[in-house]
């Protein structure tokens, strides 16, 4: 082997990632100094109990609950213990003491990126965090630099893998929601408390990261609007099925044009997540299980897409791998870091500014006139009507009606051509106190046609 310069690698957490991590650094320790062009060396790995039981055997002797001593010296420092604190306090204190960091903390970047990329930008290091936004999948270094000369206009990610999971087994199976979370739990693909999946939380954090990085702007978490997946059912599922369509929990980073007087350029952007109308014969659509994949489409390039594994443990440890032959190639070469680009400054646009194509489903009464109606109360709202399609619900006749139930029901689904989302939701509210719509079962945007 090549005397190589020695470079001191530091890991904050032995979880399922970093304890994979650290296996591979120690295995192909050889390949990756010929690759990077220095030897790698693990001085330490630390956590929160020396005894705990880990999916990876690890050499007792680099294990260590003391943090700040450990990144004192370290040329680069793997963070991988998830959370805000201590884990922001710890990559400020390594940047301010020269070192890179690797990280994959998406939550702490969404938060705090700024802030980070800031303090390393003061020091000339830099922040790596391929991990961060679709597990092995190779989308940062792509949207930071192979895109860096283009005009991204806008991305569509399945960026989350457990609900991708539960949607898709909603999709193929016909199975409940409840019923597929929990064989999802059981897989290790959902935690106890899966709110931060269904809920949308973490696809809104990626979706943060993703918007920053194409249209190289700061984008706080709290603008991106987030939905959760909770209500969808198998109602929603046959409907969409129906009309050639699957249901996706997306995030869409949106470069949008239009009359922003806080944008000198017009320009603005949208970041949101909700569950969408997906066409099945889109490279989305196909998206199985729980995989990841994000579809960019740029202005020269045209439309991209990255496919792959958006979670595990030695599949997220690639990337994070990756990230380090990147940094120690840069601590070789010499010279300041590699900066965030942020200086697009667009705003973002509120979710009222989006516009796109919706389906709706209404439970109506079962009498003359009323598609009339709600067809004029569409109209009036600037929506207009692109397909209907209206069904008779048959009563159990087994169980006592109301009076009231004794009219019959129909459901009505509309499919609109494109709308302005406040515009849609404020019909929507006028459709719900119209008298003839009894439940609105369903609003879903259609993304990707």
């Amino acid at each position: 082997m090549i005397d190589y310069r020695r470079l001191r690698v530091a890991l904050l957490g032995a979880g399922s990632v970093g304890s994979q991590v650290a296996a591979l650094l120690l295995k192909h320790g050889d390949e990756l100094a010929d690759r990077a062009g220095a030897a790698l060396d693990l001085v330490g790995i630390v956590v929160r109990d020396l005894d705990a039981p880990r999916d990876t055997d690890l050499p007792r002797e680099l294990l260590t609950t003391d943090a700040e001593s450990l990144i004192v010296g370290a040329d680069i420092v793997i963070e991988l213990m998830g959370g805000i604190e201590p884990a922001r306090t710890l990559i400020l204190q390594a940047l301010n003491s020269g070192a890179d960091v690797v990280t994959g903390n998406k939550a702490l970047l969404a938060t705090h990126g700024a802030e980070l990329f800031d303090a390393a930008d003061q020091v000339g290091a830099s922040v790596y965090y391929e991990a961060a936004a679709a597990g092995a999948i190779p989308i940062i270094r792509p949207l930071r630099d192979s895109l860096a000369g283009d005009r991204v206009q806008r991305i569509m990610g399945i960026v989350n893998g457990t609900t991708n999971y539960i949607l898709d087994r909603m999709d193929r199976e016909g199975a409940e929601f409840a019923d597929v979370l929990a064989d999802a739990q059981a897989l290790g693909y959902a935690e106890a408390d899966p709110s931060g999946d269904v809920e949308g939380y973490d696809a809104a954090q990626k979706a943060a990261i993703l918007a920053s990085l194409a249209f190289h702007t700061s984008v706080p978490l709290e603008a991106v609007h987030r939905e959760g997946i909770t209500d969808v059912d198998q109602v929603m599922m046959d409907a969409a099925r129906h009309a050639g369509y699957v249901i996706k929990l997306l995030a869409v980073c949106e470069r949008l044009t239009g009359e922003f007087d806080v944008s000198p350029t017009g320009e603005a952007i949208s970041a949101r997540v909700y569950p969408a109308l997906v066409p099945r014969d889109h490279p989305l659509a196909s998206v199985h299980g729980a995989n990841n994949a994000v579809f960019v489409q740029a202005e020269a390039a045209g439309d991209l897409m990255f496919y792959g594994a958006g979670a595990g443990g030695v599949q997220t440890a690639s990337a994070v791998l990756g990230d380090v032959v990147s940094a120690a190639r840069r601590h070789i070469a010499g010279g300041v870091g590699v900066g965030e680009s942020t200086r697009a400054n667009l705003p973002a646009a509120p979710i009222g500014h989006v516009t796109t194509r919706y389906q709706i489903s209404l439970d109506v009464d079962d009498r003359p006139g009323v598609l009339a109606t709600v067809a004029g109360i569409l109209s009036e709202g600037r929506v207009s009507i692109a397909t209907v399609e209206q069904t008779v619900l048959v009563a159990d006749a087994a169980r006592p009606q109301a009076a009231d139930d004794r009219v019959g029901r129909a459901r009505i689904i509309i499919g609109t051509h494109t709308a302005r989302e406040q515009d849609l939701s404020d019909t929507v509210d006028r459709l719900g106190a119209s008298g003839v719509v009894r439940r609105v079962v369903s609003v879903l945007r259609v993304e990707g046609d």
